[in-house]
């Protein structure tokens, strides 16, 4: 703790307006309009060390200090061995009024430091979420000792208008927003996830956790309307078809802020006007919702109306489903019965953190013992129907793509993968071009050629990197290595 947490601390019990640290005389603190002397007296050393602790070395002038007390000021005054600190609490007039010392030179600008970054003050996180909207962002970063943080476009961008937040400060404003469950679970279990929404701006995948500064939060955008299959760019690809199917299981995958929530959620809305069907949706938590239009659509969010994937997912088989999405496969149980309701006559859409199409074959059976195993490449070969691997490249404008692989099962790809020779998949996707399927290498390779993506880039997001240079090899594409290493 702080020493001058104690020093506020013996402030605000006595109910003072000021407490005043002199060095070599006795401390002061003020009541009433009365000054009363303190016993407790320090020296021009000691009082440097309380206020190095909250800002750099060398600090005169005004510094703002927040505990859990609350927030205060602290005046740093005095030279040639003569300190003096007054301690008052935070007056917003007079703050406007005076202006932060500047620091000195090569001085981080943290809450450590006693620098609170710009003059901007989050006060509630609607001010956040609506700022993320306004900028076309898609996540905000908060962290203790730290200015909020922006991804816009795949690139992150700190706020520099906006002040550090304490942890104190941070909490209390997380906690404005946090469900009374979710605060339980903070506070026994330092993470939680949940959703939050300002109606008519967007829905905000949440998820507050602790660090080593104090408490953190990582908000996703998710925007009230549900973007389209023709507004995503994917309505002419013959993967759509897979929206068709009676029965099956169709897989969406890629690494973390891929955009595959996104991808399923425009696969939905094109089923939703397109069948007539009832669709039962299980998520944690629920992200994009989508209004009945020709389809009878539940959404149900795990930890507030079911306990968990798999205990909903066994639920929604006996709730006349034609249509199930499960948010993440992320357990054996969940897998195993979603391939179950697969087989069962039910079109099953799912997700999984995989970043190719053959990997994502891999995944799903290795979840299962090695006694399993002979058994489930069987039952995969039947129920899987298709595999779209995602990730989202930054375009020429600033802008995010996503590229697609796709592994649409015919009966040759269905018995390499009873026969457990997934890493033949690659070589069947290549032969069959024709009825849409796609390696990653070709779907960046496509991006590059129409101009939207620099070959940079698409090296970068490409798995196989080597495959990916012998096509720009073999199309005359020049690949600048600057910067990145020969990897």
């Amino acid at each position: 703790m702080p020493q001058i947490d104690r020093f506020i601390d013996f402030m605000v019990k006595q109910q003072a307006e000021k407490f005043i640290v002199p060095s070599g005389r006795p401390c002061i603190i003020e009541r009433g309009g009365t000054a009363m002397p303190v016993q407790q007296q320090l020296t021009e050393p000691q009082i440097q060390s309380i206020v190095n602790e909250i800002a750099p070395p060398g600090t005169l002038g005004r510094v703002p200090y927040e505990c859990g007390m609350g927030r205060f000021e602290v005046l740093v005054e005095g030279n040639d061995g003569n300190l003096q600190l007054t301690i008052a609490p935070w007056n917003e007039a007079a703050a406007a009024a005076v202006p932060l010392p500047p620091p000195p030179p090569g001085a981080p600008a943290t809450a450590a430091t006693g620098q609170l970054g710009g003059t901007k003050r989050i006060k509630h996180m609607d001010e956040m979420f609506r700022l993320i909207k306004e900028m076309s962002g898609s996540d905000i970063h908060l962290s203790s000792n730290e200015q909020p943080v922006f991804r816009i476009h795949g690139t992150m961008k700190r706020l520099p208008e906006y002040e550090v937040s304490s942890a104190d400060h941070l909490e209390t404003i997380l906690k404005m927003i946090m469900p009374e469950r979710n605060k339980r679970e903070y506070d026994e279990t330092h993470d939680t996830d949940f959703a939050y929404e300002i109606p008519g701006v967007a829905r905000y995948r949440c998820n507050i956790f602790a660090d080593r500064y104090g408490i953190g939060a990582v908000f996703r955008l998710i925007p009230s309307e549900v973007l389209s299959a023709e507004q995503l760019g994917i309505a002419g690809e013959k993967w759509m078809d897979l929206c068709w199917l009676s029965k099956g299981l169709v897989v969406v995958t890629g690494p973390t802020g891929s955009g595959k929530s996104t991808t399923l959620a425009g696969m939905m809305d094109y089923v939703n006007k397109n069948r007539d069907d009832h669709v039962i949706t299980i998520e944690d938590p629920i992200e994009f919702v989508h209004r009945n239009i020709k389809c009878l659509i539940n959404q149900r969010q795990v930890h507030e109306h079911t306990d968990s994937f798999s205990k909903a997912l066994r639920a929604a088989l006996r709730e006349d489903p034609d249509i199930i999405l499960v948010g993440e496969m992320r357990d054996l149980e969940t897998i195993e019965l979603a391939i179950h309701a697969a087989e069962t006559g039910h079109l099953v859409f799912g997700t999984l953190h995989t970043t190719t199409a053959p990997s994502t074959v891999d995944r799903i059976i290795d979840q299962f013992p090695p006694t399993q195993q002979e058994q489930i490449r069987v039952m995969l070969s039947e129920a899987l129907k298709g595999v779209i691997a995602q990730v989202l490249v930054k375009t020429v404008d600033g802008k995010r793509a996503a590229a697609h692989e796709v592994l649409l099962i015919d009966p040759a790809s269905a018995n390499l993968i009873r026969e457990g020779k997934t890493f033949q998949l690659i070589s069947q996707m290549q032969i069959g071009k024709s009825r849409g399927c796609i390696t990653m290498n070709d779907a960046l390779l496509k991006l590059v050629q129409e101009g939207r993506v620099e070959a940079k880039e698409a090296y970068v997001k490409a798995v196989d990197k080597i495959g990916m240079k012998q096509l720009f090899e073999a199309k005359n594409i020049k690949l600048d290595m600057e910067g990145m290493g020969q990897g």
